[in-house]
């Protein structure tokens, strides 16, 4: 980059796609990257602690303003911004709005750009659509479980919530553990369903057998490995109940959305397992206690249930402290995992930055100019 002019990169997504933002195994590596940089403090992140997954703008549910947007499902906009260090040495923001009233429009319920910035003058490198980067690394945080946590030889998964999220949770499972073969799917719409039994048949035919389970139950017993991704408000009664006794010896669950589980069972017959504890911490500052439901990830029920003394934080395994190997990969074949997946900045940053790099390689994209020389320096 020339000072004083400043030129950045536009990349649409097709340009993104160009640039192999759906390079599964590629992102699964990356991922493993950003939890090792994580667990040893090679980050930062928003808010006093460092760690806070963004700013939210959320609306109220009436208003004395005519043009202000209304309290709708899933109605907000979110600005995340991180550094990231290790072989990446970035800083970023993603900034999306949403609402789930899009798809009634053909839209996605968010809207994602990511902007990559020089890390010492703040000038942009890029601005990025930010759709399926951000739905990549969602899946490939998820694939790190999987590959360091499956039982070996797993045939069986699950997807609870057949959306983008689904998809991409499918690709990362299929690339961390190319045992499986049999799909287990629930949702809640026929439309999502049928998508993703396409998706799978063209994409892995290695699924001999794909089943549409009428319940979670029927999801979740005999199943080897498992996620769930379905959308989730700030209520935790709405939340589904996975029952312990349902889950076979040796089940791996991922979670990146709002499920719920019996308290006793967590604490007495599962591995607890997050992808990164600092970020638990920051929620439950944000979000004092109950956190879980004002946050609908588990890991914040994990955070709840020390806080009750139910367990102790030594209970909780960072899986970046597992890629280290300060703490154990699987201790046994019967052993019951869950794996909670927040989501962090950090992530987009990482993958983004990759991708840019790849994009530059290969000549892609739009070159804009912010300015030849700055009007006030």
């Amino acid at each position: 980059m020339t000072y004083p002019k400043i030129d950045f990169l536009y990349l649409s997504e097709q340009d993104m796609i160009e640039a192999g933002v759906r390079d599964m195994d590629a992102c699964i590596d990356a991922m493993e990257e950003v939890l090792k940089c994580l667990a040893v403090g090679d980050f930062m992140m928003g808010g006093e602690n460092h760690m806070s997954h963004g700013t939210m703008v959320t609306f109220p549910k009436t208003s004395q303003f005519p043009n202000m947007p209304i309290a709708a499902e899933a109605r907000r906009f979110m600005a995340m911004p991180a550094y990231i260090g290790g072989s990446f040495d970035m800083a970023g923001v993603k900034w999306y709005g949403s609402n789930m009233e899009n798809k009634k429009l053909g839209l996605p319920r968010s809207i994602l750009m990511i902007m990559l910035n020089d890390k010492t003058t703040g000038a942009p490198k890029v601005l990025m659509s930010g759709n399926l980067e951000s739905a990549y690394r969602t899946g490939a945080v998820q694939g790190v479980g999987v590959r360091h946590l499956i039982r070996k030889g797993a045939k069986v998964c699950g997807i609870f919530g057949p959306g983008v999220m689904g998809k991409t949770a499918l690709d990362a499972f299929v690339s961390a553990c190319p045992s499986l073969d049999t799909l287990k799917i629930k949702g809640r719409s026929r439309k999502s369903i049928d998508s993703l039994i396409e998706y799978a048949k063209k994409n892995y035919p290695q699924f001999k057998k794909i089943t549409v389970c009428k319940d979670l139950e029927e999801m979740v017993r005999g199943t080897d490995v498992m996620t769930f991704t379905a959308s989730t408000g700030q209520d935790v009664n709405s939340y589904e109940m996975v029952k312990g006794e349902w889950v076979k010896p040796g089940a791996l669950l991922v979670a990146p959305s709002g499920i719920n589980m019996e308290t006793d069972f967590l604490a007495k017959k599962a591995r607890l397992v997050v992808d990164s504890m600092g970020l638990y911490h920051a929620w439950a500052e944000e979000y004092p206690y109950p956190t879980f439901g004002s946050i609908d990830i588990i890991g914040s029920k994990f955070t709840d249930m020390v806080h009750d003394g139910i367990i102790t934080e030594n209970q909780i395994d960072d899986m970046g402290d597992i890629l280290l190997g300060k703490a154990q990969k699987r201790k046994s074949d019967d052993e019951i995992i869950v794996y909670s997946v927040g989501g962090m900045p950090v992530e987009d940053v990482a993958w983004g930055k990759i991708c840019y790099d790849k994009a530059v390689e290969k000549g892609l994209g739009i070159s804009l100019n912010l300015w030849n020389k700055p009007c006030l320096a």
